[in-house]
């Protein structure tokens, strides 16, 4: 569907073998100019992550480097990085971080990108966009009524070629459908709050304290949650789907059915669907399933509970109902899934016990 800006990438870009799929992959799109800060705290906080020791190994989490042209992307502070993916490429990201800088290289940026963007929108791959990116996200149309935080420097800029656009600038990254914005900054609450959802709390907390930065109790977020919208990573306008959402995450073993949701929250199960789909781009029924897989999949990793005991406490009818679903989200039944966490432990509980009888 695109044309590639250049017909191929540099051969002195090596690709690494890794055994297995990670938690966490994500594709960075440098464009040229781009801020250093914010794109280094969320690639360090993935470095931490994604090893069990300090090697640095792309095991958990993976990321590739793009740039808009393929050839090195220069930072503001003159740093250049090079690519290790084409622009145009197979691999599936969890997450596509456009990385924006200096005003003039995101005003006006080239057709090919913002296709680019819109396609991964399209087929509903989460899209960063990190400073000044926001003007490249709102150029492609992905911020029509939409929350985006935005630099205080540059928002009135922003307000006036996208009113259509609702930026805040008291917030430190906002998550509106999938499209997150990020204002600045170091960037790495928003990756923590990342890797939290795909590789649980230790591998968050881990990061964080090797960063310096202080953590937040989950219990803690949760109680700041019901005071401010802040705390949630997806935060939507409308009350009766907050409200909703809220009710689904706090009963994921339930057996509730949508006509329990939509009485919670004092709607009909018709109005529910229809509100739901006008601000999640999905039905109560699939946001609640995918909820519920997520949580499956926390226990599958950091619990010894059977297949069929993780179904039940998720909510699913019996195993094989679950199976289905998991398969379907992942790619690879929950047994499957455990197995390979369990194998790539054991690579790295060799690799640390080798590492260490080297200097003993």
């Amino acid at each position: 569907m695109f044309s590639n800006p250049s017909p191929a990438i540099s051969s002195t870009c090596q690709e690494i073998a890794l055994p297995g799929k990670p938690e966490l992959k994500v594709g960075f799109i440098l464009m040229n100019r781009f801020t250093l800060i914010p794109v280094a705290g969320f690639v360090d906080s993935l470095r931490f992550a994604a090893d069990v020791s300090f090697s640095s190994r792309q095991i958990y989490c993976q990321w590739d480097w793009m740039s808009v042209d393929d050839k090195p992307a220069t930072a503001s502070c003159e740093m250049r990085i090079e690519p290790t993916r084409a622009l145009i490429n197979t691999e599936h990201y969890d997450y596509i971080v456009l990385a924006g800088g200096l005003l003039e290289e995101t005003r006006d940026p080239p057709e090919y990108l913002l296709e680019l963007l819109r396609d991964y929108h399209a087929r509903g791959t989460p899209i960063i966009g990190m400073c000044s990116a926001s003007f490249v996200l709102g150029k492609a149309g992905l911020l029509r009524k939409k929350r985006c935080a935005v630099h205080f420097t540059i928002v009135d800029e922003f307000r006036q070629r996208f009113p259509d656009a609702h930026a805040v600038m008291d917030k430190s990254y906002i998550d509106d459908q999938g499209i997150i914005t990020c204002p600045g900054g170091t960037a790495i609450d928003l990756a923590a709050s990342l890797i939290r959802k795909h590789c649980g709390d230790i591998r968050a907390h881990k990061g964080l304290e090797y960063l310096l930065v202080e953590d937040i109790p989950v219990a803690k977020k949760e109680d700041e949650s019901v005071k401010s919208d802040s705390m949630e990573e997806h935060v939507y306008k409308n009350a009766v789907v907050q409200r909703s959402i809220n009710f689904m995450k706090a009963n994921l073993g339930m057996h509730f059915t949508l006509k329990d949701v939509a009485e919670h929250v004092g709607s009909h199960p018709r109005q529910l669907n229809r509100v739901f789909l006008a601000n999640t781009n999905c039905t109560p029924a699939s946001y609640w399933r995918q909820l519920r897989i997520h949580h499956a999949r926390n226990l599958l990793v950091n619990t010894s509970q059977r297949i069929t005991t993780v179904a039940l406490n998720c909510g699913f009818s019996d195993a094989s109902h679950f199976i289905l679903w998991f398969r379907k989200q992942y790619g690879e039944t929950p047994n499957d899934y455990r197995k390979r966490r369990r194998e790539i432990e054991k690579l790295t509980d060799r690799h640390e016990k080798q590492r260490f009888s080297g200097h003993a």
